[in-house]
């Protein structure tokens, strides 16, 4: 038996994060901050390049060993699969996709940064309920995770609980719509 790189996505993904939490966390570095978050719609600079990457780099930067864990534990379990099913190549462009999409709605409407894979596991969770969709069917289990996902959302909105619900919405709206125009005819 050999050991695989199996999900190259996914693993890369992981990895990368990891390292950022371990450089802020035990070198000091404070990357999350200044590389692997984006701004709230007060502090996003648009002459400032290092803001638009920003936007796309914010979901490899995490608060803590437990939101990185948190966020990875569904991602590691889904990105292989979903891996699998789209290509490591369509995955990269959904996650990327996502990543932007989250980063200039949070730039838009929220006033606070934003950082974390969350809106990617929310696009891989909606997107892994489209598995075995064909043609003009509509699974049973995107609607069930849907209702569930949009009630729980929704009613932790009103919570102060630095968790940024908005991410997550966007995140699985664009998991749905990648759900659907991947499906088989």
């Amino acid at each position: 038996m050999k050991i695989k790189y199996n999900a190259p996505v996914t693993l890369t993904f992981a990895l990368i994060s990891t390292a950022v939490l371990v450089l802020d966390i035990y070198a000091g570095t404070n990357l999350t901050e200044r590389l692997f978050s984006v701004p709230g719609k007060y502090g996003f600079v648009p002459g400032n390049f290092i803001d638009w990457i920003r936007l796309l780099t914010h979901v490899m930067g995490h608060a803590s060993w437990s939101h990185l864990l948190g966020n990875f534990a569904f991602i590691l379990l889904l990105g292989p699969i979903l891996e699998e099913k789209y290509s490591s190549l369509s995955i990269l462009g959904m996650i990327v996709v996502t990543a932007l999409v989250t980063g200039l709605v949070n730039v838009i409407f929220s006033s606070y940064g934003l950082y974390g894979a969350s809106g990617v596991v929310f696009m891989m969770i909606l997107l892994a309920s489209f598995s075995n969709m064909k043609g003009r069917e509509i699974p049973i289990t995107f609607i069930l995770v849907t209702m569930i996902y949009l009630g729980r959302e929704i009613s932790s909105a009103f919570d102060n609980n630095n968790i940024s619900e908005m991410a997550h919405l966007v995140g699985g709206a664009c998991g749905a719509v990648f759900g659907f125009g991947k499906r088989k005819g």
